[in-house]
Parts: C-alpha cells; sequence; structure tokens
C-alpha cells in the first residue's frame, strides 16, 4: 500500500507545483516560480492559509488589481521565453472575472499562466454566498465558466481527489509549446480547505521535457521544391522563433541563402535591427522597406507567427502574381492559415533542416539591390521621424528614438496598446535580445505598467522601462504602487497626448469628425469643450515613485540619466502633440466603415475599404 500524506486541496496543490520542472535542450528549470494575486473570502482561509504555510518555498505577490497581477504573471512568462511562470489567485465572483481578461492576453499570445480562480461552495449548503452568480436555468455554472473562452484548458475541482488528475493535465498544456496559454482550475471555497489522504508519488519531482518536433520527410521535400521554385523570397520572423530558441537558425537560414525578413511584434529584436537582412517590422505597423519587399516577394516563409491582420495588413501585404506562402509553426491551426504550404515543427528543427538542404541544393535567393536599396531609403525614413520638430511642443516620433538612444541598451522596454507600438515596432532600433517587449496580440490597455513588473521581476539586474499613453495609464497602473511595495523598480515613460489619439486617427481617416477619442471636457452634446488636463506626475508621486514633468527635449534626457540614478521606481511625465506619431508606409488595415451615413466622406471611404478588399486582399 503506497504511503500517502494528508493535505488539504490547497496545499497539495502548492506542493504539487513545488515540484514541477521544465526540461530545454537539457537545461532543466523550475517551472513555478510562485503565486500573485488578491485575496477575499473565497481564498484567504483556504489557498490563503496554504500559501502561509509554505511561503519559504512557494513566492507571494500581493496585487491590488486581479487583472493587472495577472499581467505580471503574463509578462514575465514572456519574458523567460515560456521556461518559467506564476499561478494567479483571486476571491469569488468580481476578483475572479477580473482575471479573465488577462486570461485572453495569455491565451492569444501563447504564453503560460495557470489561474486559480476561487469558486461557489460544491456542497452547495451556504448558496448563494456573498458575490455568487447563479443561473434558473443551469445551477452548476458560476461566473467561473467566463473562462472558458479564453483559457486553453479549464477544470473545476470538486472534491480533492480531482485535483491530481486535474492538476497533471493542467501541465500537460502549460508546458506545451503548442497548446499553452491560460489554464484555469476553479477552486470552490470549501474544497480549498477540505483535507485528502494524498500519496505521496503525486508529489514526487516531474520533469516535463520540452518535446522538438522535428519536420517530417515529405514536408521538407515538399518545402525544398517550392522555395527552389521561387525568386525572391521573404520570411516573416514570428514570436514562435524567439520562444524555440530559433535566434541563430533563422538568422543562419536567411544569410546562406540571401533573403530578407520581415519582424512580427513578438519577433522583433530577436535578431538585431542593424543586421542587413532585418527590413523590421511588417504589415500594418511595418516599415517601408519591410513593406515594400513582401509587396515584391513571390514565397512568404512565415515563421512562428499567427498571421493576424497587422502582419499581413489585412491580406493586402503580399501582391505578386506568383505568391505563394510556406508557414513553419509548432501549432497546426496556425500552420494551415493562408492556404499555405504547412510545416508543423520545431522553428529550430525545421529551420536546421531546410538550411542543410538547401546548401545542397546550392540555391540561392535572385535579389541584386533591392534588400540594400529598401534599407537605405528606411534609414532615411528613420532619420527624417528622429529629427521631426514642432515649435508647439514635442512629437511622439523624436521622443522615441530619443529615448532609444539614452537608455542602456540592455534595457527592457515593455509596450501594449495605442500609437506607441505602431511606432515601436517602426522605429525603435534594439541591438540586444529578449530587450523589445510587446504585447500585441490582444494589445491589452492596461497591460504596460504591469509588463513592467513582469520584466524586472525576470530580469531583476536590467532596466525595465514601459512606454504607455496617458489612455493606458488610466487603464491600469496599481503594479506601480506592487513595485514600490516590493522594492522593485520600474520605470514609466507615459506619453500624454490628451486621448485615444491612435484610434482619433483611424477614425478621421474615415470620415468621421472628431467624437469621444480625446480627453476634452464635455460642450453640450459631445466632449469637444477645453482637454481636460491631468498631473500623471502627481498621481505617480502619491504611490511614492520618483517622478519628472518634461516638456522639452533637453528635459527628457535629463530626466532619462537621473533615473537611472534611482533606486524606487520613476515616472516620467512626456508632453507630446497629438498627431505626431509615426504614419503608414504601403500598408492597409480593414476597418468596418460604415457603408451608409448622412456624411458623404464617411460612404466614400467604405466604398475605398470595399475596393482594396476586392481586388488587393488575398480571399482566404
Amino acid at each position: 500500500m503506497e504511503s500517502t500524506i494528508r493535505l488539504t486541496t490547497a496545499q497539495a496543490l502548492l506542493k504539487f507545483l513545488n515540484n514541477q520542472y521544465i526540461e530545454v535542450d537539457g537545461k532543466e528549470i523550475k517551472f513555478v516560480k510562485g503565486v500573485m494575486g488578491i485575496f477575499g473570502h473565497g481564498n484567504v482561509v483556504g489557498l490563503g492559509q496554504a500559501l502561509d504555510e509554505y511561503k519559504d518555498e512557494m513566492i507571494y505577490y500581493a496585487g491590488k488589481n486581479e487583472q493587472e497581477i495577472t499581467h505580471v504573471a503574463v509578462a514575465y512568462a514572456k519574458q523567460k521565453r515560456r521556461t518559467q511562470i506564476f499561478a494567479c489567485t483571486a476571491s469569488i465572483g468580481p476578483g475572479s472575472l477580473n482575471m479573465v481578461t488577462a486570461a485572453g492576453t495569455a491565451t492569444v499570445n501563447r504564453i503560460p499562466v495557470l489561474l486559480l480562480p476561487s469558486d461557489s461552495y460544491s456542497d452547495r449548503q451556504p448558496d448563494p454566498v456573498l458575490q455568487q452568480v447563479e443561473q434558473s436555468y443551469d445551477y452548476s455554472i458560476s461566473a467561473n465558466d467566463s473562462f472558458k473562452a479564453v483559457s486553453k484548458y479549464w477544470d473545476r475541482i470538486q472534491r480533492p481527489e480531482q485535483l491530481m488528475t486535474s492538476a497533471i493535465q493542467a501541465m500537460r498544456v502549460l508546458t506545451n509549446p503548442a497548446e499553452t496559454g491560460a489554464v484555469t482550475l476553479c477552486l470552490p471555497q470549501d474544497v480549498q480547505g477540505e483535507a485528502y489522504d494524498f500519496p505521496e508519488s503525486f508529489f514526487k519531482k516531474r520533469v516535463h521535457r520540452v518535446r522538438r518536433i522535428d519536420i517530417d520527410e515529405y514536408d521538407l521535400s515538399s518545402a525544398i521544391e517550392l522555395i527552389k521554385s521561387k525568386k525572391k523570397p521573404m520570411v516573416i520572423c514570428g514570436g514562435g522563433v524567439r520562444y524555440s530558441f530559433a535566434d541563430q537558425q533563422l538568422l543562419d537560414f536567411c544569410k546562406s541563402f540571401n533573403i530578407p525578413f520581415g519582424e512580427t511584434q513578438a519577433g522583433k529584436g530577436i535578431i538585431p535591427w542593424t543586421h542587413e537582412l532585418n527590413m523590421g517590422g511588417g504589415g500594418v505597423c511595418g516599415t517601408l522597406a519591410s513593406n515594400r519587399l513582401a509587396k515584391q516577394a513571390d514565397l512568404i516563409i512565415a515563421v512562428g507567427t499567427r498571421l493576424n491582420d497587422f502582419v499581413t495588413s489585412s491580406k493586402f501585404a503580399y501582391q505578386n502574381e506568383e505568391l505563394d506562402i510556406l508557414t513553419i509553426n509548432i501549432n497546426d491551426f496556425d500552420a494551415y492559415k493562408m492556404n499555405a504550404t504547412s510545416i508543423v515543427a520545431d522553428a529550430k528543427k525545421a529551420l536546421e533542416k531546410l538550411t542543410s538542404a538547401l546548401k545542397e541544393a546550392n540555391y540561392k535567393s535572385e535579389y541584386t539591390t533591392e534588400i540594400s536599396e529598401a534599407k537605405k531609403d528606411w534609414q532615411v525614413e528613420l532619420d527624417t521621424m528622429a529629427n521631426a520638430t514642432n515649435e508647439n511642443g514635442l512629437c511622439q516620433t523624436a521622443v522615441l528614438s530619443t529615448i532609444n538612444k539614452t537608455i542602456d541598451e540592455d534595457a527592457i522596454i515593455v509596450s501594449a496598446s495605442g500609437s506607441i507600438p505602431s511606432d515601436l515596432e517602426r522605429i525603435w532600433c534594439p541591438t540586444k535580445p529578449d530587450t523589445y517587449h510587446l504585447e500585441y496580440g490582444f494589445s491589452c490597455m492596461g497591460y504596460e505598467v504591469s509588463g513592467a513588473l513582469g520584466a524586472k521581476l525576470a530580469n531583476p539586474d536590467v532596466e525595465s522601462y514601459c512606454f504607455v499613453g496617458d489612455g493606458g495609464f488610466l487603464m491600469g497602473h496599481s503594479d506601480l504602487y506592487t513595485s514600490i511595495q516590493e522594492g522593485v523598480k520600474i520605470n514609466v515613460l507615459l506619453l500624454d497626448n490628451n486621448g485615444h489619439q491612435c484610434i482619433h486617427n483611424l477614425q478621421r481617416s474615415q470620415g468621421i469628425d472628431t467624437f469621444g477619442t480625446e480627453f476634452r471636457a464635455r460642450n453640450g452634446n459631445a466632449l469637444l469643450g477645453e482637454y481636460v488636463p491631468i498631473d500623471f506626475a502627481k498621481i505617480a508621486e502619491g504611490y511614492g515613485a520618483k517622478t519628472y514633468r518634461v516638456k522639452t527635449m533637453d528635459e527628457l534626457i535629463a530626466a532619462i540619466e537621473d533615473s537611472k540614478k534611482q533606486s524606487v521606481s520613476t515616472l516620467i511625465d512626456i508632453k507630446v502633440l497629438p498627431g505626431t506619431m509615426t504614419g503608414g508606409f504601403e500598408h492597409f488595415w480593414r476597418v468596418g466603415t460604415a457603408q451608409v451615413a448622412k456624411d458623404n466622406r464617411v460612404v466614400e471611404a467604405a466604398k475605398n475599404v470595399n475596393n482594396i478588399v476586392n481586388t488587393k486582399c488575398l480571399p482566404y
């Protein structure tokens, strides 16, 4: 008879998590770093008691908002290239529901995070309890059913012994590079504290080896024949390259055959921007160089990317009549997109095999001066944006370029929403890997400050900066206080342009007058009065941060330099002029413009969108 150990469900879960490891290319890493969250009546005496008991083995970070602390965990795992995670806990009802948005962020971006939302009583005796959602047509439903749409694995632990099966299945998904994302284990209040005699084998050390799926020989042969038939292929470097640790393999592939590559937000910064074949970001947020070559390419080799609408310019980016698409992705759902010839394999393995086979075939692209000319022309655009001036104030592009030149090259930058990600993908010039951290799968407003904290926890020896607009900051910034409470320094670079200017630009580009997108006072039936000023530095000062107010470039440089000397978190309040972000470069973004409107400008804009969709965009 196997020996057992009597523990509560919550205690057993933590003891199990503390013994989970991941192995990547022979390197073994403890997988679960700790737990983040907020206590309420639904978890404080169950999981909270267990966390107190195991505090020397499992670190706990107390957040101030459930969504934000979960975003810290997402950013941490992203910065660690998915080799280490945090779990997150919240009380029942509103507390747990606050984590749903962050669960979406994790799942869309293929980032592992373990969510432990508290749930209603399994025995149903006190029901309905405080904060419980009831549905008369199905009593088994709780607020936590909302997680199903944004989780890669979901379960509700209604008896202590169910934990053993569910916890192992959770680890299966969390450590699977093809299927990872948010994993949700709902924990009823009573079950958290219930005891059970768990077999000791449940708590033995488990090492989850990341399997590198090799390329199928038939797929390899098909891909080689396809590439050999093409004159001007182009690679898209996606986030899968980063998570597969295939940086060098992608560079070797492109260098061997003189193939240029563009980047997605998740793939940017893996290879230095200075490399002669690096054309920068592609698609809606893309550079002139990348988008120009994409239109000429007769083959797109998409490595580790979901091929979302921003990457493909809403399927407008590729205009060559001889175009084919080859995908390399560990996830077959992504590999089969856009009628592609698909390789379902690990990026590192696949690129190694493709490089070897193409070398044997003496393949070379037929590019002559197109790559260098595109790179040269883009440098002219970069210099123009970096030197942009306006007598009325600071230009956003010049601010970003100046910051790029002023912070340390190994510092991590984090952003997620508004016009800043588009600008960063175009003009930020990283030279060190893992220093460019953009959440642009979900583009979740409010991720930025939390993301900077997560990145700092993952890389404590370098500076962590978040770029956030005034709109994004107002969405969520409680982790600025968390960083101060924990003594973990982050730097907030707040670009205040009086509203959601990215969407304001989109609105006006489709013939719609300003409406609800700027932070103006009410004037009659609309918000069209004066800008309503906010002193963001005072907000941060109230938390205990070191703050700066910036209106000139000299003040900006001085503030950054002084912030480097601080040991406490900092915020630089930078006033930038609305409308001074980057423009578009030969791209198209499909939006649902109204086809009927009183204003003929809107109708004409809709006709233009439909014309491009019907004549220029791929149909699949």
